[in-house]
């Protein structure tokens, strides 16, 4: 008892400490009520006191609460002092960019952002309003920034926040400029951020310069320019920016290419923080996508496109069978690279370690350069060390660049409007996207991919279950040798198997609490019977499924 006793007192200590230098009254009220709830309270006040956010290579990432282990301003004025103070020890110049989304204390966090640049002698520019991530991206190497602030949880749930970091040409050199940082600028930044002193010794200045709309429109004006201007237009698109800050922006881009305005799901038109018509606000999560399939349906739409919520993903859906079928990531990156390549654009292809392998048999098969990179744009975009351009990337989870000059990150928008270019342009053909999956399969067989995703409550179940798959790896899989086994270890904790036609990829996700394996079947077609390929192959990753599950004990 008196160990416990100790432990309360010491947390409470702590709690007090933190409560003298919080700045915000709202959050300051609210520790004060978790400590007036002790004894009962401890679990909670414990959580909150565990440990502060770290800042990694995807910035902050959190639940929106006081304390150290949440996203508040105490957090962000601790994170914007420490990282004005690394750019200005890595003899960065230039201003600082910032950008913000919709969500609960997105714009609040942006603009105490441009208080401390400002308070250290930086020039601070923010967007002028609510904006999607790749116009933060897009903004970093337009202004010739020294870096890039973007206030965004993405596709987290309502009651996050997170707060990512891109670096300019001078920080990032060619290949990182506009791009997310990359070790060892994480770990730089995170001892300075740890270096803070007291928070009411940061030097707080005016509020920073709001950038007019011509920044937006700049954007615009080169996102549509990613497509064909001669171009097929015919084409009737339903759309849902998921409750997020893409809706906009999109049909502006929509507009200047010269499409038709995309029908809008009217419940998720506007940005709402409480994204109120979803469980989750990520279109891979099921249920996510019901209201726009069922616009789309009614409106007779020829595809259905939607962005998560700070729009720098796309996911889509095509007709299938009288009713509607989210195409996978790995599928929308093989249309996409396909689509590009038949244009003609020569260049550096890439993708992941998670992604499907064929893109690599497509680059082959056409004598293009391919890279795989582990996880993560910050990766994809410096894929092969700038021996050749990059001229396209995508990562299995909905992320595509198809413009690395325009945006040097994954973009939602200009994605949107290349899947539309290849629609329509199938359109004036009579044909379909399917039926272009379909000529991709007969080509280079079916590669059918798949995901095992275990969402946990205590982070401890994701490590004991990759010390599970690496101490007692499956000799077989499918009835097939495993004939390699991959350890990334220290680099990255990633177990990789592989047969000769099966591959499993297993990671704990970087930026939600899960473990996910990517399951992948190769399966050729046989006297041009696409359909009975698809068959099998979808049948041998349900067992495939089935036994990576029994491997990690789930």
């Amino acid at each position: 008892m008196a160990a416990d006793t100790t432990d309360l007192d010491d947390l409470r200590a702590r709690a007090e400490r933190w409560l003298d230098d919080d700045p915000d009254p709202a959050d300051r009220e609210e520790l004060r009520a978790v400590l007036a709830g002790l004894p009962g309270s401890a679990p909670e006040l414990a959580d909150r006191f565990a440990g502060p956010l770290t800042f990694g290579t995807a910035g902050l990432r959190g639940p929106l609460r006081a304390g150290p282990n949440g996203m508040n301003l105490a957090v962000v004025t601790q994170a914007a002092a420490g990282l004005v103070g690394w750019l200005a020890a890595q003899g960065g110049e230039g201003p600082l960019v910032i950008g913000y989304d919709a969500r609960r204390g997105s714009r609040a966090f942006a603009e105490r952002t441009a208080q401390v640049a400002t308070g250290a002698g930086r020039q601070a520019l923010l967007l002028p309003r609510p904006l999607p991530t790749p116009v933060l991206a897009f903004a970093v190497r337009h202004l010739g920034a020294v870096a890039g602030v973007m206030v965004t949880a993405s596709h987290n749930p309502p009651q996050d926040n997170g707060y990512k970091v891109y670096l300019g040409a001078q920080l990032g050199g060619g290949l990182g400029a506009g791009a997310q940082i990359v070790p060892p600028a994480d770990a730089g930044i995170e001892a300075a951020i740890r270096a803070v002193g007291p928070l009411a010794e940061v030097p707080l200045g005016p509020p920073g310069q709001v950038l007019g709309d011509d920044l937006v429109t700049g954007y615009v004006e080169r996102a549509a320019a990613v497509v064909d201007p001669a171009g097929p237009r015919d084409l009737k698109v339903a759309y849902t920016p998921l409750h997020g800050v893409g809706a906009a922006v999109l049909t502006a881009a929509f507009a200047r290419a010269g499409f038709a305005t995309p029908g809008v799901v009217p419940e998720q038109a506007e940005p709402d923080p409480a994204f109120p018509t979803v469980n989750f606000p990520n279109p891979e999560e099921p249920g996510a996508v019901d209201k726009l399939v069922a616009l789309a349906g009614t409106t007779g739409a020829d595809i259905a496109i939607a962005n998560d919520p700070d729009a720098d993903r796309c996911a889509v859906a095509v007709p299938a069978d009288g009713s509607w079928r989210m195409l996978r990531g790995d599928e929308v990156g093989a249309l996409l690279a396909d689509h590009l390549m038949r244009r003609g654009v020569t260049g550096l292809y890439a993708t992941t370690i998670v992604s499907s392998t064929l893109l690599r048999a497509m680059a082959a098969a056409r004598g293009l350069p391919y890279d795989e990179t582990l996880t993560g744009f910050k990766w994809i975009v410096r894929a092969g060390g700038g021996r050749e351009p990059l001229v396209f990337g995508y990562e299995e989870a909905l992320g595509y660049c198809v413009a690395p000059e325009h945006v040097r990150d994954k973009d939602g928008i200009t994605a949107a409007l290349t899947v539309a270019e290849l629609a329509a342009g199938l359109k004036a053909e009579g044909r379909t996207l399917t039926d272009r999956l379909d000529e991709l399969a007969a080509e280079f067989g079916v590669h059918h991919t798949d995901q095992l995703s275990v969402r946990v409550d205590d982070l401890r179940l994701i490590a004991e279950m990759m010390t599970r798959i690496r101490g007692a790896t499956p000799a077989a899989l499918l009835g097939h040798p495993v004939t390699e086994v991959s350890d990334l270890l220290p680099e990255s904790d990633v177990v990789i198997l592989r047969t000769d036609a099966a591959r499993v990829v297993i990671r704990p996700s970087g930026t939600e609490p899960k473990l996910k394996a990517y399951l992948e079947v190769v399966e050729p077609v046989r006297d041009g019977d696409v359909p009975a390929a698809r068959h099998r192959a979808q049948a041998a990753v349900t067992e495939l499924r089935g036994e990576i599950a029994a491997a990690l004990g789930i």
